[in-house]
């Protein structure tokens, strides 16, 4: 007899992961550059900050200013905290890509933010 654990760690399968290339995976990644991870990351974020601020295909039924804000904010911080490291050709087109969402956000919201309140402008200052 054998004791087991009562909340064991989970497992791959647990998690819906396939563990069968889960090394060949980790290897993967390792090998991709820091600047194409933290870029990779940003873009979805904006993405998915666009799409949620009314600038997809049916804003109708995808806008959500609530989650918009909390990627625009998460967003901003990457971009601020990942600036120095990236380099400023890779920074700038994401710090356009955010002021971009940070105005279109400004511009859906039914009650404005006050200056320097609006998503993610604790890390960029005030978007106008």
């Amino acid at each position: 007899m054998t004791d087991t654990p009562s909340n064991p760690a989970p497992t791959f399968d647990d998690l819906g992961v396939d563990g069968s290339g889960s090394d060949e995976a980790a290897r993967d990644i390792a090998e991709v550059p820091a600047i194409e991870l933290i870029n990779t990351v940003a873009v979805h974020l904006l993405s998915a900050a666009a799409v949620k601020v009314g600038l997809a295909d049916d804003p109708e039924q995808q806008t959500d200013l609530d989650e918009a804000r909390k990627l625009i904010t998460s967003l901003a911080g990457l971009v601020t905290a990942a600036a120095t490291e990236i380099g400023d050709q890779h920074a700038r087109p994401l710090r356009d890509g955010l002021r971009s969402v940070q105005l279109a956000f400004r511009e859906a919201s039914a009650i404005p933010d006050a200056p320097g309140k609006g998503p993610g402008e604790k890390y960029t200052g005030p978007v106008n």
